[in-house]
């Protein structure tokens, strides 16, 4: 049988999946052992041990200065960032991509200008959301909403406008208005595109948060890798880099969870 051809079963995705993260491990132990065999000393590629001695004294030994766990601390203000930025971008998405995908004549005024703030890099204006809005929590959700958003509603835009026209003169045949047809005919069909957009959303909504979090913050996860890499404690960093990772890919499973147990009809399963 082709490799085309061949379906694999979800024990076998399971197992399959987790072969690469079990090569990088080996690779990466190596690498390290062979390092300190050299350099006890080395700081490059730390150990397992050293890795679980300095991250046991940020889980569970309260800071001198705050009295917090730093790492349940970070975690906790860069998941209220995130979740706060995201929410908003969300919201933003479905009712401005609604209105613009439903809608010619709004597309035709506000599509050039949602188009043009979605093609400028977020990252450049970092320093004038900084600027306007000064160097606490609004601005760094501000550069996640300016990141994200944009590429969502252009997202649920281009979604709701490929609709069949059908569907919309149908609903206008049974004296559907345009709101009626917007809420009755588009919504339905867009939220399993939005939650699809959610999750394409996740890698850059974390980019943007980290960097906001590097140049202006005193707490979160972005805050913590920036800070202790003066030192070069990848002894800490690769370990905030795991979980971060960790995160992200627990918000990803369970953005599809929620789609597939919703709109099953969106994934072509049956009810």
């Amino acid at each position: 049988m082709r490799w085309v051809n061949r379906q694999v079963r979800r024990s076998d995705r399971l197992l399959l999946g987790s072969v690469p993260f079990v090569l990088l491990a080996v690779v990466y132990l190596v690498m390290a052992a062979s390092r300190h065999a050299a350099n006890p000393f080395d700081k490059i590629l730390p150990l397992p041990d050293a890795m679980a001695q300095s991250m046991s004294a940020l889980l569970f030994q309260p800071d001198q200065l705050t009295g917090q766990l730093v790492f349940w601390a970070d975690t906790l203000a860069s998941l209220q960032r995130l979740g706060i930025g995201l929410g908003i971008s969300t919201l933003m998405a479905l009712a401005v991509g609604l209105a613009l995908g439903v809608l010619p004549p709004v597309r035709a005024t506000l599509g050039p200008l949602v188009t043009g703030i979605a093609v400028v890099p977020p990252i450049a204006l970092l320093p004038i959301l900084f600027i306007a809005l000064g160097l606490g929590e609004t601005s760094k959700i501000a550069l996640i909403v300016v990141g994200i958003a944009p590429v969502m509603i252009r997202d649920i835009v281009a979604h709701v406008a490929a609709l069949p026209r059908e569907q919309i003169i149908k609903a206008q045949t049974l004296g559907a208005s345009s709101w009626q047809v917007m809420i009755r005919v588009a919504l339905p069909q867009a939220m399993p595109r939005l939650l699809h957009a959610m999750r394409l959303s996740l890698g850059p909504a974390w980019v943007f948060l980290i960097s906001a979090e590097a140049i202006a913050s005193d707490v979160g996860l972005g805050y913590r890798i920036f800070l202790v890499r003066r030192y070069l404690a990848m002894d800490v960093i690769l370990p905030y880099v795991a979980w971060i990772a960790i995160l992200a890919i627990v918000m990803d499973v369970t953005l599809t969870f929620l789609s597939r147990k919703l709109f099953p009809w969106a994934h072509g399963e049956s009810h």
